[in-house]
């Protein structure tokens, strides 16, 4: 029989993180004297990650490492933007060099006239990720996000969660370090200039994901909001980039080295025409990812080396979605792991037809994993039920409500 561990501490004295003053509701709470500390969040530390793919033990086996958006932010600036961002791209690029380990399926998506509410699910075999993910165009007229999204990494060994995090943050980034990484291999070496079609909430993170990863010091920005285009050139002042709004993508892609699109609309458009793309151009297209939704004309696809994340996800919901389903196209993983080349001349177009794939989530959850020690941005959640005996959940309930009657 497994060893009984008394659980008489689940119920008690509210306690504050150190050196800190009471900012949240629970705190305020708490200073002001509750009789127990609220069973959802507990102030305590979690253990040290030994390293991005350590299984550590944890004493408290209620405890579960919760990053919040507010974490999430100050763990972005407190590592800085440009440098969370190459990191990001090298464990992307580990695990990219490491595809055949993975566990691989097409992520689970229910689709509706609205939106789409997507599963995202991958294992190494050591540890399990999943993330939870929306896509909703039209939210923006109600004040909400089109995308928002939080994940979950655990231990395989034991089926215990080892870190929640919120990644509508994480994404915009993992999807931004992604891009990088694939121009990174694709692109023309001197490729400096770039044109952003679609300003929306993911145009700053590649800006300065290119920037940081592939040189990119150019930015020609055009979206048909001219709002937004605006505000991404405001946000990006400063950052480094000789700056130019368009009044239109024709104007946009003019003199681009690599043409990134990023639209929202979930419809069959054309972002991008034949006759805008020349020779030696790179196109990162972003926005072409659910079914019935792509960017870019036809023809471009046939004119280009096409290459994918997971071809049987892609062809799907990408670019591809407009060929025929044995069209030829190469799989990124192995231009990154060097079993094959990537860009065959200066004058090719290349085409990264990027859906968003699990094991680039994978790979975000176990960098901030990797940070939380050394940071300290998270908070601990009691989220797993943990009783003294293994098979007396009940009796757990019985001791919690002794424990509410004396108080």
């Amino acid at each position: 029989m497994p060893p009984t561990r008394s659980r008489s501490s689940r119920i008690s004295s509210p306690r504050l993180p150190e050196h800190s003053s009471p900012t949240t509701a629970t705190e305020i709470d708490a200073a002001k004297g509750c009789e127990w500390e609220p069973l959802v969040v507990r102030w305590c530390r979690a253990p040290e990650p030994k390293g991005l793919n350590t299984v550590t033990a944890h004493s408290n086996l209620n405890i579960v490492p919760f990053v919040s958006v507010d974490h999430m932010m100050r763990l972005v600036l407190k590592v800085g933007i440009e440098t969370f961002l190459t990191e990001l791209a090298a464990v992307i690029e580990d695990d990219f060099r490491r595809w055949e380990q993975f566990d691989k399926t097409p992520r689970i998506a229910s689709h509706s006239k609205e939106g789409v509410i997507e599963l995202m699910p991958t294992s190494d075999g050591t540890l399990y990720g999943f993330k939870y993910v929306n896509g909703h165009p039209k939210n923006t007229k109600e004040g909400r996000q089109t995308v928002t999204a939080f994940g979950v990494l655990s231990d395989v060994g034991n089926g215990y969660p080892m870190l929640l995090s919120e990644m509508t943050i994480l994404t915009a980034l993992r999807t931004a370090a992604m891009s990088a990484v694939a121009a990174k291999h694709l692109a023309r070496a001197d490729a400096k200039t770039m044109a952003i079609i679609g300003n929306g909430a993911q145009s700053e993170f590649q800006a300065l994901a290119f920037k940081a990863i592939v040189g990119v010091s150019e930015l020609r920005l055009f979206d048909i909001d001219p709002s937004a285009t605006e505000r991404c050139a405001r946000n990006l002042t400063g950052k480094g980039f000789a700056i130019k709004a368009c009044s239109s993508s024709q104007e946009a892609v003019e003199g681009a080295d690599i043409i990134t699109t990023v639209t929202a609309d979930k419809q069959y458009a054309t972002i991008l025409s034949d006759n805008m793309v020349g020779p030696g151009v790179h196109i990162n297209a972003v926005g072409g990812d659910c079914p019935g939704k792509t960017e870019l004309h036809k023809d471009i696809l046939l004119r280009s080396d096409i290459f994918v994340e997971y071809p049987p996800q892609t062809r799907v919901e990408g670019e591809i979605q407009q060929l025929d389903p044995d069209y030829p196209v190469k799989e990124l993983w192995e231009v990154i792991a060097g079993k094959r080349e990537g860009r065959q001349s200066e004058r090719t177009i290349t085409l990264f037809d990027s859906v968003g794939f699990a094991i680039e989530d994978f790979s975000a959850l176990r960098y901030v994993r990797s940070k939380l020690q050394e940071t300290g941005l998270y908070i601990d959640l009691d989220l797993l039920a943990d009783p003294d005996e293994p098979r007396d959940l009940y009796g757990m309930l019985l001791r919690c409500e002794a424990k509410l009657r004396e108080a």
